[in-house]
């Protein structure tokens, strides 16, 4: 049951009247009640059995935190909660990585390759954020930076609270995990608001991003067919579509959260605004992000390893330079572990891990040069145009890695990047060769102003919440825009059945 089809609309406009109904201090209950119900409706139900284990281990190993200062069974308490649910997510999500390497690796082939290719396990929803979130709270215990929860259903409410689920956000107990179990009265304006926001989630996903995959999947789906400046239109257009289906997801399951009283964090700030790809990843999946730093990157950094390689690198390359490869070091495993984190392939550690790196890493080193460069040549750097360049430069890097990210693999990802290099045939934007990706001329036309009205939105949201500046308007006028949308969204959302709108990218991992 998708969050964009009838039936879940059905089923959380049930639930919304219900919650406001029942007794306050049965809110959280009928929450869990509510969560459990959606996961059992999903295609495999029983595969709600990994995310109750998940939620099992990480209440045993709070209990024992809560209920010792002893800190050898504290460490063997946390050891034991991480091994576990990553060993889950292990062989869940990334056994087949593991096998298909050792297996291009060690040449195997007949028998053996097929025995080893036959370990595919079904995936349950979710999988990754609801582990990552769970994860974040026991190690937050272990550090008493997040208070131990004693009540099992209140663990399992923020492990499995169904919206998140979906794509995330990944969250953190300490910031809004008391939320939940809070007593919420109904609230007109939240409610108002979070209808909006999911409003406005639906026109991005059914608009814009299903509008996209027709063009996308036509061109990497037959990419020995397509060459030049097909691809780099196809590249970009899934750019687009992949920041409106994920971003579109996040703004239904944060305007319902509203709804519901519940401030979910933000996962998305207009990152096709960034001016560096460090700052890219600022403003996308930030929850991913955070969650990285906090929980990889800084117990890489203050580990012995690292601590003896920034001394030992400081002594060779200077304080400076030793301690920024250090850096650099431990950032290779970060975008390592994001890259992984993405999906068992090469593509994805590639085209959404290491590629990124090197991005990162050589924006560093050349930030110096590039700065003495433009002062010789009296070049502005904090002017308009420099920074139009910057977020073009940024964008196009971000298209590469998004190539590598939605190919059938690295090789493939290779073929379609020499294709598009080599090959110069730009005539095909206004040769009308475009129309027969999928999209004609209509279907072209409402795809390029919705992505119009997409960025005006955008560009408003730099200066503040444009919900807010509606909000500031007369009745009519604010009637008028909410109602033009929903009725743009019925009119031209992309429901027949050569679509599949009930499903977003990222819910895979």
């Amino acid at each position: 049951m998708g969050i964009t089809s009838f039936w879940f609309l059905c089923f959380f406009a049930c639930i919304l009247v219900l919650y406001y109904s029942v007794l306050k201090k049965c809110q959280w209950p009928f929450l869990l009640l509510c969560s459990i119900a959606y996961y059992l409706l999903t295609d495999n139900g029983i595969l709600i059995l990994y995310p109750l284990a998940s939620v099992a281990v990480c209440y045993g190993g709070i209990r024992v935190l809560a209920g010792t200062e002893d800190v050898k069974r504290r460490k063997f308490a946390l050891a034991a909660v991480v091994t576990v649910n990553i060993g889950i997510l292990f062989l869940l999500k990334y056994i087949n990585f593991v096998v298909y390497t050792v297996n291009g690796i060690a040449g195997l082939s007949g028998r053996q390759g097929m025995l080893l290719q036959g370990l595919n396990l079904l995936v349950p929803l979710g999988v990754s954020f609801y582990t990552f979130s769970l994860l974040g709270y026991v190690i937050d215990v272990y550090y008493g930076i997040a208070a131990p929860q004693r009540n099992f259903g209140k663990v399992a409410l923020y492990g499995m609270y169904f919206p998140a689920m979906i794509s995330g956000p990944i969250l953190q107990y300490r910031e809004c995990g008391e939320q939940f179990f809070e007593q919420h009265s109904f609230d007109y304006g939240k409610v108002t608001r979070g209808m909006q926001r999911m409003l406005w989630g639906l026109f991005k996903k059914l608009v814009i991003a299903e509008r996209l995959r027709v063009l996308v999947d036509t061109v990497y789906g037959g990419y020995h067919d397509y060459q030049g400046a097909f691809i780099w239109l196809a590249t970009a257009c899934y750019a687009f579509q992949l920041y409106t289906d994920f971003s579109g997801c996040m703004d239904i399951v944060l305007g319902m959260s509203e709804s519901l009283g519940i401030t979910l964090p933000e996962n998305f700030r207009t990152p096709f605004f960034a001016k560096s790809v460090a700052e890219y990843w600022r403003r996308w999946h930030i929850t991913l992000g955070v969650w990285m730093k906090d929980y990889v990157f800084y117990p890489l950094l203050r580990s012995r390893f690292f601590t003896n390689l920034n001394k030992s690198w400081k002594k060779k390359f200077g304080k400076k330079k030793g301690k920024q490869y250090a850096t650099f070091a431990a950032m290779f495993l970060l975008w390592f572990t994001v890259g992984v984190w993405h999906g068992g392939d090469w593509k994805y550690v590639i085209g959404s891990g290491l590629l990124h790196w090197f991005y990162i890493v050589m924006e560093e080193l050349l930030e110096e040069p590039c700065a003495r460069a433009m002062q010789k040549l009296h070049i502005n750097a904090g002017g308009r145009a420099v920074a139009a360049v910057r977020m073009a430069r940024t964008f196009l890097l971000v298209c590469i890695g998004d190539l590598f990210f939605r190919a059938e693999s690295v090789a493939a990802a290779f073929a379609m990047l020499k294709s598009a290099v080599k090959v110069w045939n730009p005539e095909i934007l206004w040769n009308g060769a475009v129309f027969s990706l999928g999209l004609d001329a209509i279907e072209t036309g409402i795809a390029a102003f919705s992505l119009l009205l997409l960025l005006i939105v955008s560009v408003l949201q730099q200066k503040g919440s444009v919900r807010e500046r509606i909000a500031g308007k007369v009745l009519p006028i604010r009637w008028l825009i909410w109602y033009a949308l929903l009725f743009y969204v019925i009119l031209f959302g992309c429901y027949g059945p050569e679509y599949s709108a009930a499903e977003f990218i990222y819910q895979g991992f």
